[in-house]
Order: C-alpha cells, then sequence, then structure tokens
C-alpha cells in the first residue's frame, strides 16, 4: 500500500493516508476533506490560513490516515507550514478597558506633595520623640545618681555597671517617666522592707521630677528578687500592695 503525504485544511498538520483513499483525515483535529486537496495545500503551504475548527472522532471505525513515519522532505515542508502558520496568527490584542500599571501615573504635583507630606510627619515626630527622650534619659540619670538612698539601712545592692557603662549590675529604671524599677539582692527581705523600699523609691522619682507631675505612688510597679523569691510591688491611691512569690522548688 502506497502513502500520501499531505497537509491538513484546518490545523495545518502533516496527514498521511493512502493514495488510494479519495477523503483523508488528521490525527490532531479530526477533520476529514478530499486527499487532492491536501495534497495541494502540502506543495503549497503559502498564504493558507487555517481556521483550527473542531471536530469529533469520527466512531464509524473508518480511517482514512496512516502513521507512517514521514521522509525528511516533508519533515522540511512541515517546518515551512509552521512558520507560515505562526505568520497568520492573530496577534493577541491588548483589552483596551484593561488598566495596566503603566497607564497609572501620578501627576508630578501631587508626588511631590506626597513627599512633603512625608517629610513634615516624619520631622513632626521627631520634634515630639527627641525632647521626651532626653528627658527620660536625664530623669533616668538623676535617679540612677541618688539611687543609694532608696535602699540605705535595708538590704545591700550592687551599684556597679557592666563593662560598657551602660547597665547596672543590681537594678534598673526604665519607663517614660521611670515609673517601673527592678531591684535584686542576696539579702532576705520582709514584706515591711518591701513597703519601705517602694515608698523610697517613689519619693525619689517624684524628687526628681522637676514639673512636680509626679504623685507620690500611682501607677509605679517595682519587683524585689531576694532570697527565696520576689516581691512585686505596686501603689494606687495612697495603698501600697506588696505580694511575694517564693521560688519554685
Amino acid at each position: 500500500m502506497a502513502t500520501n503525504q499531505g497537509m491538513c485544511r484546518n490545523c495545518g498538520s502533516l496527514i498521511m493516508f493512502d493514495e488510494r483513499d479519495e477523503q483523508c483525515e488528521c490525527v490532531f483535529c479530526h477533520c476529514v476533506f478530499p486527499s487532492a486537496e491536501a495534497v495541494e495545500i502540502f506543495n503549497n503551504p503559502e498564504g493558507r490560513t487555517f481556521p483550527n475548527e473542531k471536530f469529533e472522532a469520527p466512531t464509524g471505525g473508518v480511517k482514512h490516515n496512516t502513521t507512517r513515519v514521514f521522509s525528511t522532505e516533508s519533515l522540511e515542508k512541515q517546518i515551512a507550514r509552521e512558520d507560515v502558520r505562526r505568520a497568520n496568527e492573530p496577534e493577541s490584542k491588548k483589552n483596551e478597558y484593561e488598566v495596566q500599571a503603566s497607564d497609572v501615573k501620578a501627576p508630578t504635583k501631587l508626588v511631590f506633595s506626597l513627599i512633603a507630606a512625608t517629610v513634615v510627619i516624619v520631622a513632626v515626630v521627631l520634634l515630639i520623640s527627641f525632647p521626651m527622650y532626653k528627658t527620660r534619659t536625664a530623669l533616668r540619670s538623676q535617679i540612677e545618681g541618688s539611687i543609694g538612698s532608696v535602699f540605705d539601712g535595708i538590704i545591700t545592692i550592687d551599684t556597679t555597671t557592666d563593662e560598657e557603662g551602660e547597665f547596672y549590675n543590681g537594678f534598673s529604671v526604665y519607663g517614660q517617666t521611670c515609673q517601673y524599677f527592678n531591684a535584686v539582692t542576696e539579702d532576705e527581705i520582709s514584706e515591711e522592707d518591701a513597703r519601705t523600699i517602694y515608698d523610697n523609691y517613689c519619693a525619689l522619682r517624684a524628687e526628681k521630677i522637676a514639673d512636680g507631675s509626679a504623685s507620690t505612688s500611682d501607677g509605679v510597679q517595682m519587683k524585689l528578687y531576694c532570697s527565696g523569691g520576689y516581691y512585686t510591688v505596686t501603689g494606687a491611691n495612697g495603698n501600697v500592695n506588696a505580694v511575694f512569690t517564693a521560688d519554685a522548688e
């Protein structure tokens, strides 16, 4: 049985068929059409367009194609056909209603306005935060310089600093108004001692806040770590509350 080579008029694929068969079928899109037309398209693919319509595979059991390997010459023609098909493919058209990122351009005036607003906001934040930082740092330094009066005659606290001189080994003072205070000692502390240390710290803090805005104890929180556990001491409305938490055994 001799075979002919043709080209599908629907999708442009290579077709192998019996030369005695008047009809040929594309194995890819199942288009059935005259064999002579397939040969003509194969021999002259230039200028052809392929609609790429959809066809249902025949169910009658009649085959109008073969799967014999084609020659080098047919391969070259197939490549030429592929080039023609690509040249005839319509370019994808941009959706004229779709907004692209490149279409959105902020006016120059708006850009500069946003930059200026950002600079102003940053400047305001710095103007507010820097004085607060200086005030807090100055207050903490004054309290740290007089901290010995808080523990005098009650317990012993290590008032040396680390190698950089930034942190004290036996206590820490922090918070915007230095309302938080922690201390560590190896001594034993009674509940009365804890209350006295708390009162002493509140009095020192109130003394060092120059504008007199600090109340005696409201908002001040202290933790005293000692032998056997630690005290949590707080105060509000003139009342001091000291709670001891024992170390877990």
